[in-house]
């Protein structure tokens, strides 16, 4: 590998307009959008992931940039050096950083190992399952160079295999394909059990949800298990047992599981039976809304009752009907919790900001005429950190509230 460093006139540059804010690209901000952009004939020829030099309107370099032109995200920031070069090297320093961080973070290699442009690797996700590395390449830039990502990621890790998940929708705006594949190594022969918060998870890492599991709700898992010792806990949109089994490795009496995937849900009863809790466990498939409905129908009551659904608010179009299922969704949990019994509501939806969010969820506990306390506001694991100049990072929101008797 050569030391010299690319001339930066060799690459392709592209131009903000005079009236795009190039303070926000100086003070961090990852992201160029389309209509910043001057995007004459030789800018939209440049192809998909191609690294370039990001000027100013008055030709100033700001930024070595991967360019994506056909994409609303037209340009992601890689690196503050315009001479930087992205090779293996550069790979091997962002990922060392990131695993330092984890292994500060966590005593088993079961995290979130790359939070995209918060860990310094726009559209990258790498999910780590012990000795498999599960990566999302939900950018150009690094699709192209996913053998480089690949092998460096294996090197600072350790791990012994990579599966390339392409399956998320943030690709069809990069203009790339799906795919789903081993790209190293040997795959685990079926689900990966995972330990965490006291309780075994149980991850298919080769036809689950994302990435095979959500770490990002680790922290908020723990804090409303620990109010539910004793406690009789449903957990809505459970995917495979997140809150369920959390609560009930901290001595919850009883656990339903309730989701419209049933693959999920044998996901969860197969980690009920790893963690030794399956007595106290137990499934309903169907869907979320008519499940709340027909639970009270049955004049059901929990002392627990966790809600976490998926993105209502993918974007800023979706944002007022979303807010609207968050709030029936608060409406309908809410007359199921006994009287004094804790209500968590979640959101990953970036577009639902807090306050907005807990608006909705303030209405839907009014309109099921009951009263609340605000416990504690939750976000997503040290993980999944936030990067203060992408508000979409800290797109985690978890509400805790006690109903009062």
């Amino acid at each position: 590998m050569s030391d010299a460093q690319p001339d930066p006139n060799t690459r392709p540059v592209i131009r903000l307009k005079p009236a795009a804010d190039a303070r926000a690209i100086r003070h961090g901000a990852p992201w160029v959008y389309s209509d910043a952009l001057v995007l004459d004939r030789r800018t939209r020829a440049i192809a998909p992931g191609t690294v370039a030099v990001l000027e100013d309107a008055s030709r100033s370099p700001l930024a070595l940039v991967a360019v994506t032109a056909e994409s609303r995200i037209a340009a992601r920031v890689l690196d503050a050096d315009c001479g930087a070069e992205i090779d293996k090297a550069w790979f091997l320093k962002r990922l060392q950083a990131a695993v330092d961080l984890r292994d500060r973070l966590f005593a088993e290699p079961y995290y979130r190992l790359v939070h995209a442009e918060a860990d310094g690797l726009p559209g990258v996700v790498i999910d780590r399952f012990g000795a498999t590395l599960v990566i999302q390449p939900n950018a150009a830039w690094a699709d192209v160079r996913f053998d480089m990502l690949a092998d460096a990621a294996l090197e600072v890790s350790g791990a012994e295999c990579v599966i390339l998940n392409g399956t998320g929708r943030a690709r069809k705006f990069e203009g790339l394909p799906e795919v789903l594949e081993v790209a190293r190594g040997v795959a685990p022969d079926g689900p990966v059990p995972v330990p965490m918060n006291g309780a075994t998870y149980m991850a298919d890492l080769m036809g689950g949800q994302k990435t095979g599991l959500f770490y990002d709700q680790r922290d908020n898992h723990a804090f409303t298990a620990g109010l539910a010792k004793g406690a009789r806990v449903l957990d809505v949109f459970s995917h495979v047992g997140g809150f369920a089994l959390a609560a009930l490795a901290a001595g919850a009496e009883s656990a339903l599981a309730v989701d419209g995937s049933q693959p999920a849900l044998e996901l969860a009863e197969a980690g009920a039976e790893a963690s030794g809790l399956a007595a106290r466990f137990s499934k309903r498939k169907g869907d979320a809304f008519a499940t709340l409905e027909a639970l009270a129908e049955e004049g059901a009551q929990f002392d627990v009752v966790i809600c976490d659904p998926p993105a209502f608010a993918p974007s800023k179009k979706a944002l007022t009907q979303g807010l609207r299922a968050y709030e029936r969704v608060a409406r309908l949990a809410a007359t199921l919790v006994a009287p004094g019994g804790i209500l968590t509501l979640c959101s990953c939806s970036h577009a639902a900001e807090i306050s907005k969010f807990g608006n909705a969820c303030a209405r839907g506990i009014g309109r099921s005429g009951r009263s609340a306390q605000l416990l504690r506001t939750g976000y997503a694991a040290a993980d999944h950190p936030t990067l203060p100049q992408l508000a979409e990072s800290g797109y985690l929101k978890a509400l805790t509230y006690r109903l009062l008797p």
